[in-house]
């Protein structure tokens, strides 16, 4: 094979075969293929496209490139989530003691964040002592031990993922539904879950703009799942404005530790118990008919609580901060952002108001940035509500002073205010049960 004639195929607009794409992924694993080549291909698939034909073979290919978790040791059926990225999205933290309490296993792997979106990963390591990063046997006996555990990326698992994806996003082909596609389903079939439930997030906050755009990445990724074998669903939900009211690693936790006592805010609560519910559904606990009044039996009962602060304890964080959230990371100052508008709050633009904790500290502009895991904001207003000049907007949690200003610049700049007040928008556009035909 000779990438170059592959790079002319795929200019052409034809299809490669299975025989091409293994080649071509494997020879770029192992640097026989250079940057530049295969930088050029990429190219060529965002112009071109790929046949889901192709998308599942690369998807495969992908997976298969390095190593692979066999959860089989684990009983019962083992169920994950995962989300496309948004702000202030911390349903891991709450979905997953809810799945277990309920008798689900959810064996997860997580990312960190990078730019205006958070990771799960860096929100757990904000908790004193909790370590994401387990022994196969620490992680198995966590999930047969509690029905959860959460740890970070490891291994040599989906190798060909980590050298395309560094390359797309220096290239301008990260807005490819193909690739994301299959950058997404290599990792989580990998991961090893028999069930898998996407939530493909729509919005100003989220990759995919628009409920239409969104949709097709579901449909996509359902189909890939459900050919290789696992159960599948995927929810698109709303990343128009930030989900819940904190945003930043320490405040997220305390947030998620609140809606798991009952007194969260309801955006946030709504999602997760949905997303719970479909998750009880996939991996066989629940029927369409009873799973969410058992979701919401585990949130009412505390049993959920229970089972994040078991977690904690089993992967070596403070479970004290379950009762007492004080003990998590604080910022060295805070500062209250107020109106300088009379009106109806109808616009807040996520991304904005990510990049906007992001300067704070609370996010990484680069892979080597250092988080200040008690930097964030919380917001006091959400879409719809009426504010007057003078009103606090939202409050500032930072410890370097120069952060401040542009921060505050960043999150007024992403906030619209009219005299009419705004029609509301659905949390969940649409759940995806069935693969493409």
């Amino acid at each position: 094979m000779r990438m170059y004639e592959l790079i002319e195929k795929k200019k052409r607009g034809e299809s490669l075969s299975h025989e091409e794409i293994h080649d071509m992924v494997m020879g770029f694993v192992e640097g026989e293929i250079p940057d530049y080549q295969m930088a050029a291909m990429l190219m060529a698939i965002c112009f071109r496209g790929m046949t889901e034909e192709e998308t599942f073979e690369l998807t495969m290919e992908m997976e298969h490139s390095g190593d692979t978790m066999d959860l089989s040791a684990i009983s019962g059926c083992k169920v994950d989530k995962h989300s496309t990225g948004g702000v202030g999205d911390k349903t891991t933290l709450i979905v997953a003691p809810l799945v277990a309490a309920c008798g689900g296993k959810v064996a997860k792997m997580s990312g960190r964040g990078l730019g205006h979106t958070g990771g799960t990963i860096d929100k757990l390591e904000s908790i004193p002592g909790f370590q994401t990063a387990l022994t196969r046997e620490e992680f198995f006996h966590a999930v047969e031990t509690c029905g959860l555990s959460v740890i970070g990326q490891s291994g040599n698992l989906v190798p060909a993922d980590k050298k395309i994806y560094a390359l797309r996003d220096v290239t301008a082909t990260v807005d490819c539904i193909p690739l994301i596609a299959s950058s997404i389903m290599s990792k989580k079939l990998a991961a090893g879950s028999d069930a898998i439930l996407l939530d493909v997030k729509t919005g100003s906050g989220a990759f995919m703009k628009s409920p239409k755009e969104a949709a097709i990445l579901a449909e996509l990724m359902v189909h890939i799942g459900t050919r290789a074998g696992r159960k599948m669903e995927a929810v698109i939900s709303n990343m128009n404005i930030p989900l819940g009211n904190a945003v930043g690693n320490a405040l997220e936790v305390k947030e998620a530790i609140e809606v798991l006592k009952g007194r969260g805010p309801k955006d946030l609560t709504e999602v997760c118990l949905a997303l719970a519910s479909r998750m009880l559904i996939l991996c066989g606990c629940a029927d369409e008919k009873e799973s969410m009044q058992v979701v919401k039996n585990a949130l009412k009962s505390g049993a959920a609580l229970e089972k994040l602060k078991e977690m904690i304890r089993i992967q070596g964080g403070d479970p004290l901060v379950v009762e007492d959230p004080e003990r998590l990371p604080s910022a060295a100052f805070r500062y209250t952002v107020r109106s300088k508008e009379k009106g109806y709050l109808t616009e807040m633009n996520a991304e904005g108001i990510g990049m906007a904790s992001m300067i704070l500290g609370a996010g990484r502009q680069c892979k080597t940035d250092v988080l200040d895991y008690g930097a964030g904001i919380l917001l006091y207003k959400k879409c719809g509500d009426y504010v007057v000049p003078g009103d606090p907007l939202a409050e500032f949690f930072y410890s370097d002073e120069s952060r401040k200003n542009p921060a505050e610049k960043r999150l007024l700049d992403s906030l619209s205010f009219d005299d009419m007040k705004p029609k509301g928008e659905p949390l969940i556009y649409s759940i995806i049960k069935n693969p493409l035909s």
